[in-house]
């Protein structure tokens, strides 16, 4: 996150030192923590399997931010096929694996600030070079999520993101 000089919230009324420009979440929509001692899952802070059925990846829904030269952005899990989530896996560690075409998937994050559901968008994941998150490019369609990841969002819709994650039931983006 890069600085800046943070923001009051409308909501409580408090100074938040910094205006968070990207959020996360630990598991993709399905996960259940009862799965972590099961031998057909894993979840780790960049792969997902459940039941040896399902493959995720994470990566980054990134928005421009248009009245700052910062980007803001959602980690996000997108399903993969069993597939596509092999080979990315394969490539690991591969110096050039940014080359690789973009991934098909399915968006597996809801975002509850966006009606309707972000469940299912469609995506497609580009590898980017090793040691970073991949780029989820969404589906150019009219739901809100992919107009903001085109068109971008002020610094205004970012504090108010702020404020909706701040006081959400468990302050959590799930």
């Amino acid at each position: 996150m890069t600085s800046n000089p943070g923001f009051t919230c409308s909501c409580c009324g408090s100074h938040h030192a910094e205006l968070p420009t990207n959020y996360s979440t630990g598991a993709p929509y399905g996960w259940d923590p009862s799965f972590a001692d099961s031998a057909d899952c894993l979840l780790s802070s960049d792969q997902c399997v459940i039941q040896a059925q399902h493959y995720f990846v994470k990566g980054l829904v990134e928005i421009p931010i248009i009245d700052s030269n910062e980007v803001f952005s959602w980690a996000a899990w997108v399903s993969l096929s069993r597939d596509n989530f092999s080979r990315y896996a394969d490539l690991w560690d591969t110096q050039g694996r940014e080359t690789e075409v973009p991934y098909f998937g399915w968006l597996s994050t809801d975002y509850f600030l966006y009606s309707p559901s972000t469940i299912n968008l469609k995506t497609r994941v580009h590898t980017r070079p090793i040691g970073q998150r991949p780029f989820i490019e969404l589906e150019p369609t009219d739901h809100p999520l992919a107009v903001e990841q085109r068109t971008g969002i002020t610094m205004e819709r970012v504090r108010k993101i702020a404020e909706a994650v701040l006081h959400s039931a468990d302050g959590e983006v799930k």
